[in-house]
């Protein structure tokens, strides 16, 4: 009986000491947004363990270069350059210079901007980069200031500056080669941002990709299957405004209202991270907007059965037609 006893009172201990520590974090949240700042960026996560980003051909990238650009003053981020497949024997052995010269060549780009958690050599990453080179686009990608080997802290505004450097980077080297750029998750609203600001400076993107996109950091968090405290008293309170406090929005909802140019959403139905309620959402938000009526506004469900979650769509074998359509209507247009 004395045992039972004393197991019983440990257990009441920790119940207690966990209701406690459930209680609190709200409370902590609010008094301190940055904490939920760190939880919608993940920036100090780091998978896979291990990896060095200097050499991208340690994960199966031997046609890709590591650049370093400099957005602004105390700022560095690390980029990562994969040619098409198609030059791979001619980018082994070659230098930085090369490859910014390769831009030039008669192949189109993808700027591609990466979720939160992780950085730019995340598995998932890698091998929709391989997809994206073997159908004959350059892809450039690079992680945000505070994420990876990038110097800088992380701010929604600092992302989407260091994604218009790049973009003005890739720009100035590209010739009259077709840009696009392709957001994942947390990166569409980077890109949703970018593509704002390019098309207000009328310098727009030749096409828009999202790939499993939400409406704004607000529903997102309120709709995050991960979300323990959605049905907490005061939720808005103490965990959206908190959000909105430390100046993250990634309204993509409203950005696509002043984006002129194609947009393709693709998006997984059985998606666990960014419901799909919410990439749907979205694009009847975009294909109803006055922004878009002279542009092609596209959305392309994945079946539950396929499996392929929130980042495995590269997976898709129906993936190059997708984009061979989609894509060669807007280099049509381009030209």
């Amino acid at each position: 009986l004395y045992r039972h006893y004393g197991l019983w009172f440990r257990l009441r201990k920790l119940i207690i000491w966990l209701l406690g520590m459930y209680i609190a974090i709200p409370f902590l949240v609010k008094l301190c947004p940055a904490i939920q700042a760190k939880l919608v960026f993940l920036n100090f996560v780091r998978v896979p363990y291990f990896i060095d980003l200097k050499r991208p051909q340690d994960q199966g990238l031997n046609h890709t270069c590591n650049y370093y650009l400099q957005p602004e003053e105390d700022v560095t981020i690390g980029v990562w350059h994969t040619v098409p497949a198609a030059l791979w024997k001619n980018a082994r052995g070659k230098d930085q210079l090369w490859f910014e010269e390769a831009l030039g060549s008669n192949h189109p780009v993808i700027l591609y901007l990466h979720g939160n958690a992780g950085t730019r050599g995340g598995d998932h990453r890698v091998e929709l980069y391989k997809v994206l080179s073997s159908l004959g686009y350059h892809v450039v990608t690079f992680d945000y200031r505070g994420w990876g080997d990038s110097i800088g802290s992380p701010s929604e505004r600092g992302m989407t500056y260091d994604a218009l450097h790049v973009f003005d980077w890739i720009k100035a080297r590209s010739g009259d080669n077709p840009v696009y750029i392709w957001g994942h998750s947390l990166g569409t609203g980077v890109a949703t941002n970018l593509v704002r600001r390019l098309c207000e400076r009328e310098t727009p993107p030749d096409a828009l990709i999202l790939e499993s996109p939400f409406t704004n950091i607000r529903e997102e968090a309120r709709s995050h299957p991960f979300s323990i405290y959605r049905y907490f008293p005061g939720f808005d309170w103490f965990f959206l405004d908190p959000i909105t406090t430390s100046g993250i929005k990634f309204a993509n909802d409203e950005n696509v209202k002043y984006i002129s140019c194609s947009l393709l959403i693709l998006h997984a139905e059985d998606d666990p991270v960014v419901p799909f309620h919410l990439g749907k959402k979205l694009y009847n938000i975009a294909a109803t907007s006055r922004s878009f009526r002279d542009y092609k506004v596209q959305f392309v469900p994945f079946h539950t059965d396929l499996g392929y979650r929130h980042k495995y769509i590269y997976r898709s074998p129906e993936l190059p037609r997708i984009l061979r359509e989609f894509l060669g209507k807007s280099e049509h247009e381009h030209h």
